[in-house]
């Protein structure tokens, strides 16, 4: 006994499982927080910013270090036959260069150069306009991967209260045709004339069908809701309740559609992107253009060798690959061409420019057809879902009164199935048009360039 007080004790002492329990804004807000996908777009603003570093380091110095350490011939004496250093008549120098009488020597080189571009007539500045101009187009990139998420909640969240409330009009349902199948098999019982065994079969064929939209409406509502953990960043296991008890249609906006399309020509990111991708690509086929163009640099170079068993040789008019040092500042030109490739590569970044511009044409057009497309959807739906409200409870009283008919034994089973059956088409049609009038007005936002 005392075991068994022990664990119901441990039990009542236990805490519950935390319930978090979030409004839409919530919803919302903590997705934008744990999607990776708004990662995934930062990151290729860190690589367009790279861009951009190494566009502008480009026109920094430049080193370059060589250095190895090899085996040569050893080499004693001087520049003339048997070594000798010097010579007054036949004098021959001396051909025993692949000869090991003095043995060998390591040989070591060392060179150098720093260069500092001095101009490149624009190739430069090109890739750097071009690549800050994409640095904007991948932050933009941002923007629109966030309303695409917010989208994906909405839908979620509006889906999910339309899949319960849709499961409470089932479960009302199955009851009251519940109530109704054993008041017949009472009556059946009783052998009192007031039902038929078919009014049985009547609302028991009834019963299976609400216990088949059960299963489906329930199954929408569990997906609807792990949908909704995996956006918001939630653990699958966490239990996860909404604020908003019914699903409920949102207010329907004053603005005109011409006060909309002016919203979207003037807030939409896209037409921001267009703008900055034309500047990168005018920038990029001006540098194109300039690459058949030189570049002048500036600098200083030096060279070293060093061969401990050769004996240098100090003639200035004779260059000694194994033994000197050199080092001087510089100024220098470099200048390299394809004359057929070069011009193939600014005709493909124009028609990349030419492509971008007529994009650019066809979104000035497109993007006011999308915001008349929302609009319209959301004004018809609006005046559908008030038609199906006004529809749905006039169904519901028809539902009613039919049943309450039915219990005094005024009417068949067979009205009330019809009475049912038009009440659970009516408010599941309501909440269909509920669901989609929120999702369109969310969509009319997005595409009107009104980011939250």
């Amino acid at each position: 006994m005392k075991t068994l007080l022990f664990f119901i004790v441990i039990f009542i002492s236990a805490p519950a499982a935390a319930v978090t329990t979030i409004n839409l804004d919530q919803a919302i807000e903590m997705s934008l927080l744990a999607d990776p996908r708004i990662e995934e777009k930062r990151a290729y603003v860190r690589k367009a910013q790279a861009l951009l570093q190494e566009a502008e380091g480009s026109g920094g110095l430049r080193y370059s270090i060589d250095a190895y350490l090899a085996i040569t011939t050893g080499v004693d004496g001087g520049f003339y036959e048997n070594g000798e250093t010097s010579c007054t008549t036949d004098c021959a120098p001396r051909d025993d260069t692949y000869e090991f009488e003095d043995g060998l020597s390591l040989w070591s080189t060392f060179t150098f150069s720093i260069i500092k571009p001095l101009t490149t007539f624009g190739q430069l500045e090109g890739y750097q306009e071009a690549a800050r101009n994409n640095i904007l187009i991948k932050q933009q990139d941002i923007t629109l991967e966030k309303e695409a998420i917010k989208l994906d909640v909405v839908r979620a969240y509006n889906g999910y209260l339309a899949a319960r409330d849709g499961r409470y009009l089932l479960q009302d349902t199955k009851k009251r045709l519940q109530s109704a199948h054993d008041l017949v098999k009472g009556w059946l019982d009783e052998d009192n004339g007031k039902a038929k065994l078919s009014d049985q079969y009547a609302l028991e064929a009834g019963l299976g069908l609400v216990e088949s939209l059960l299963a489906d409406t329930s199954a929408l509502e569990a997906i609807a809701m792990e949908g909704l953990k995996l956006l918001t960043g939630l653990d699958r296991s966490e239990q996860l309740e909404l604020e908003d008890r019914r699903l409920r249609a949102g207010a329907l906006p004053d603005n005109t559609l011409d006060e909309w399309i002016e919203i979207a020509l003037s807030n939409r990111v896209e037409f921001k992107q267009v703008e900055a991708g034309l500047a990168a690509r005018r920038a990029l086929v001006a540098a194109k253009r300039a690459s058949k163009k030189p570049i002048i640099f500036a600098g200083i170079a030096g060279s070293a060798a060093y061969a401990p068993n050769r004996d240098h040789l100090d003639n200035p008019h004779i260059f000694d690959p194994f033994n000197h040092a050199a080092l001087s500042p510089l100024i220098g030109m470099r200048w390299q061409w394809e004359a057929d490739a070069q011009p193939a590569r600014v005709a493909q970044e124009q028609a990349e420019l030419d492509a971008l511009l007529h994009k650019a044409s066809f979104a000035r057009k497109g993007i006011p057809f999308q915001v008349a497309e929302q609009f319209h959807y959301v004004q018809a739906k609006y005046k559908s879902l008030n038609a199906m409200k006004n529809s749905a409870q006039s169904a519901r009283r028809w539902m009613i009164a039919s049943y309450t008919d039915f219990e005094a034994g005024l009417e068949e089973a067979d009205k009330i199935l019809t009475a049912l059956q038009a009440y659970v088409l009516a408010y599941a049609e309501y909440l269909k048009i509920v669901n989609d009038y929120n999702n369109h007005l969310s969509k009319l936002n997005s595409v009107s360039g009104v980011y939250e």
